[in-house]
């Protein structure tokens, strides 16, 4: 007997994940692959062809009915470069039919819950807050990347951490312990302004998240400084969220303003709220984490969900393209890890 399949594929900048699935929800085999990103891969076809063609070995013979991929940088501009790299790799695995291209951002909301409608915070390398309905993004804010945006998320929190030790150094602001530990992730000397400048600007931007685990730590072990620029970041996200949550508010439930004349319509029956689900590295474990999720039910009256890898996500919408009902989808998140 065959058995019959879904693939879903998660591809961002350094590394695509795929997963084939179980028309109940079960994983069947796993690959892993590349950075796709159409803007900054090198070769995302054959990223995207590595993951599927891994996940396929592991899962043996079945019978693909669908897939769903999600890409970052696949919206707007970056669409049909994503789409042919899609399509190439599709074929080059020998698959038939056309799978469905979306965004990281909806395979992310997916991967944290089965619900048709919600709202999704990513907070890595970059950081992103989107309402998200049917599989597909309706509202975001933020993601604009390092420059200009991306407030809280892991470069942003190295960024700050390197501001302030220039600012201790200079005399601008207080001592901090990151001015050593920052140091010495640059592998320049401590208390030398010009060779922390010239490493910061010598590594490309994306490279300066990974001093985000050395402010923190910083933070945990008690340095003020540290510990107010993490503070900051998570309060960013916050307002990040709070951003999509206040435009996807309902107008209509404003009550009437006291002397209006007007008679308050009756109440509706209350009904769950809309899930929230946090994803990303900086929001999985730690004190920015806690924060948020924190934040979140204290601001919202709602406890967000943390989303699994963004391979099951995309998964998941292929089961509901499908027609599956959302307890394989639900099934699938809830999975152990393989």
């Amino acid at each position: 007997m065959v058995r019959h399949a879904v693939i879903g594929v998660d591809a961002g900048g350094t590394a695509t994940r795929c997963v084939a699935v179980s028309l109940d929800g079960r994983v069947l085999g796993a690959g892993r692959g590349g950075g796709a990103n159409p803007f900054s891969s090198a070769d995302p076809a054959a990223a995207l062809e590595g993951a599927l063609r891994a996940a396929l070995a592991e899962a043996g013979p079945v019978e693909v009915d669908h897939a769903v991929f999600g890409i970052a940088g696949s919206a707007a501009a970056g669409r049909p470069k994503a789409e042919e790299a899609m399509l190439r790799a599709w074929a080059a695995a020998g698959l038939g039919g056309r799978p469905r291209l979306t965004d990281d951002i909806a395979v992310a909301f997916a991967a944290g819950s089965a619900a048709d409608a919600g709202t999704v915070l990513i907070a890595g390398t970059g950081a992103v807050a989107a309402s998200v309905r049917a599989g597909a993004v309706v509202r975001r804010c933020d993601g604009y990347g390092w420059l200009l945006g991306d407030e809280g998320s892991a470069v942003w929190l190295g960024v700050a951490g390197l501001r302030a030790v220039l600012a201790a150094i200079d005399g601008r602001g207080p001592g901090t312990a990151l001015g050593t530990r920052l140091a010495a992730a640059l592998g320049v000397p401590a208390g030398d302004p010009q060779a922390i400048v010239r490493a910061a600007h010598g590594r490309p931007p994306a490279m300066l998240g990974a001093l985000a685990p050395v402010v923190a730590g910083a933070a945990d072990d008690g340095d003020a400084v540290a510990a107010g620029i993490a503070a900051e970041a998570a309060e960013r996200l916050l307002a990040t969220l709070g951003a999509v949550m206040a435009a996807g508010a309902d107008p209509l439930s404003t009550p009437p303003a006291p002397g209006s004349g007007t008679a308050p319509a009756p109440a509706p029956a209350a009904k769950a709220p809309a899930p929230v689900v946090l994803a990303g590295s900086l929001l999985a474990s730690g004190r920015i984490a806690d924060a948020v999720h924190a934040g979140v039910a204290a601001r919202y009256g709602v406890r967000p969900r943390r989303a699994v890898e963004g391979a099951r996500g995309a998964a998941g919408l292929a089961l509901r393209d499908l027609g599956a009902p959302a307890e394989a989808h639900a099934a699938l998140l809830e999975a152990p890890a393989g």
